[in-house]
């Protein structure tokens, strides 16, 4: 029996995975035991057999989870992009979600408003976005059936994970960055203002001999934060960091305490509303966990 080898997992499908090895082969990998605890981009031991026998120590690891199950998106990621689209609408909840996710592994965080050339869609959706523009998220406009030029810069030096709701456009930009991806997409569905999910599983594909790479992931209707506690959550919130450990109370949520360093922000205009209404959100969620 030959040394287990190295690999790192370029997609996850389920209980299997495709492993690409150091000599440029392709193996499938499977886990032993019932669960399954390897994301896309670990980079792992593989036995003869195809077993994975265990991961490297990861630098990230960005999931999403509800009171039930938890989600492994991608390992050793150092960028989130958020894809939106101008058509169909998107939730700001869940760009905030993402984002916190984003802060608490330590990755960099971007915006994409795809579909810029339907133009007429583009005043509401700058509306949405502007709390974030306002935090300093850069929010890179771009149309991935014309041009993806305003991406390539932010993606060279980093391994980046595309999350975004089904329908805003990641497929047709994964295939615009990586021609040879060949990832399947489909018409948006109209009537019911959202779209269908065209991305079956989590793939990594190299971009560069340098290490550059993107990970496209499914389409996602909620972004579950349900392993955060809430000093993790709030720490998620940048604008919410000068005022943390000024309220009257040192347990406050932010909600309807008297003395709240954070409401008195948002009414003074140095946090936006919609943003406290996120963390009011989260906050309600964590609540009726069970044993909180």
């Amino acid at each position: 029996m030959s040394a287990p080898q190295s690999g790192t997992i370029i997609a996850a499908f389920g209980r299997h995975y495709d492993v690409a090895m150091a000599d440029g082969s392709t193996r499938t990998g499977y886990p032993r035991g019932k669960r399954s605890a390897y994301a896309c981009g670990d980079e792992v031991t593989l036995s003869d057999d195809g077993q994975l026998l265990g991961h490297s120590e990861r630098r990230s690891l960005l999931h999403r989870s509800d009171a039930f199950r938890e989600k492994l998106l991608a390992a050793n990621a150092t960028q989130l992009i958020v894809v939106v689209a101008t058509e169909p609408s998107f939730s700001d909840e869940l760009i905030s979600r993402a984002l916190i996710a984003a802060e608490n592994q330590g990755l960099r965080a971007l915006i994409v408003l795809n579909k810029t050339d339907l133009t007429d869609a583009l005043p509401a959706a700058y509306a949405v976005l502007a709390p974030f523009a306002g935090l300093g998220y850069p929010i890179v406009e771009l149309s991935a059936h014309t041009s993806i030029a305003p991406l390539q810069t932010f993606l060279v030096g980093q391994v980046s994970i595309l999350v975004g709701q089904s329908g805003m456009g990641k497929s047709t930009l994964t295939n615009a960055l990586v021609p040879a991806a060949a990832a399947a997409t489909r018409e948006i569905s109209a009537a019911l203002d959202t779209g269908k999910h065209t991305t079956t599983c989590t793939r990594l594909y190299r971009l560069d001999a340098a290490g550059s790479a993107l990970i496209d992931s499914p389409g996602l209707q909620e972004f579950g934060l349900a392993h955060l506690g809430r000093d993790e959550i709030a720490a998620g919130f940048i604008e919410f960091q000068p005022y943390i450990g000024h309220c009257r109370y040192r347990d406050c949520r932010h909600q309807h305490e008297p003395d709240c360093a954070i409401k008195s922000a948002v009414a003074q205009g140095k946090i936006h509303p919609r943003r406290l209404q996120h963390f009011a959100a989260l906050m309600d969620q964590l609540a009726a966990r069970p044993n909180y």
